[in-house]
């Protein structure tokens, strides 16, 4: 019997990077249950804030009503992420005359002035093993 678990320990030491992270956002703020939020996760600034085009970036969607995302796996490093909250689940973020009619956020909470905050200023760091942000969304409108 020793034996067995033995070999079942090498085997998930094996599979279990230690170099890998696991990244946890609690969502902030959000001012109501209806439709669901999105996030995005990019470690590219060409590919800031919306993540289009960039083949590495990690995508979720969690209802609305639900507070935490999990990004479990990632490469340490440095990562941009960016949130809206899509109420009515058409896939974007919905803009009235250039300002956001839905909520957004992105890590480290950057004071929003007129349009997306720099790739520097939402940088975080997440190092190996388990790491938490939270992020508070913001609405305009």
């Amino acid at each position: 019997m020793s034996l067995t678990i033995a070999f079942a320990m090498a085997a998930l030491a094996a599979v279990v990077d230690p170099q890998a992270a696991d990244l946890t956002v609690h969502i902030a703020n959000v001012r109501n249950g209806k439709g669901v939020v999105h996030a995005c996760l990019t470690r590219d600034r060409r590919h800031f804030p919306d993540c289009r085009g960039d083949p590495l970036a990690v995508r979720s969607t969690v209802p609305a009503g639900s507070a935490v995302l999990r990004f479990p796996g990632l490469a340490a490093g440095r990562y941009a992420v960016t949130l809206f909250h899509d109420e009515n689940r058409n896939q974007r973020l919905d803009m009235l005359m250039g300002i956001p009619r839905e909520g957004f956020g992105f890590s480290g909470n950057p004071r929003i002035r007129f349009g997306a905050p720099r790739f520097d200023a939402v940088t975080i760091a997440v190092p190996p093993g388990q790491t938490g942000q939270t992020i508070r969304m913001q609405y305009l409108l």
